[in-house]
């Protein structure tokens, strides 16, 4: 009953809002390009990964790699549900691989290293931005 009412920090709560920031500025490409997920996945994507990242730290655990590890399986698991095949084509590889790395930079927000997901985040973004344009001038 001790833990029900731990104090306030200002820093935990910045960092959740950086990470749903994190989230919603993918969110927003996604949803621009009208992908199987979109806005609010993304920023619930962050968020779960921040929040259990931060739980881990604070919880003290002996071994708080162990949450991140079944983070990134829980990730799988949600990547797994947008990737379909139809005859001889497989769509939603690029959103699902998405998913795993904003929930990877939820996890650096929710552990502290904020350069890191800035740097995250901005190659990202240019991935699924600039790579697009490439990718359509080689298959043309």
């Amino acid at each position: 009953m001790d833990n029900l009412f731990q104090p306030f920090e200002t820093r935990d709560i910045l960092l959740i809002m950086l990470s749903v920031l994190i989230g919603l500025l993918i969110g927003i490409e996604r949803e621009y390009r009208n992908k199987s997920a979109g806005l609010r996945t993304f920023i619930l994507v962050s968020f779960g990964s921040c929040l259990f990242t931060i739980l881990s730290l604070k919880i003290g655990l002996a071994n708080p790699d162990r949450l991140a590890a079944n983070i990134i399986t829980g990730i799988g698991f949600l990547g797994a549900g947008v990737i379909f095949k139809e005859d001889n084509k497989v769509s939603g590889i690029t959103t699902a691989t998405t998913i795993w790395a904003t929930a990877s930079l939820g996890m650096c927000v929710g552990a502290g290293y904020i350069f890191l997901a800035f740097i995250g985040v901005g190659l990202v973004l240019m991935i699924l931005a600039l790579l697009t344009y490439l990718q359509t001038y080689i298959d043309n």
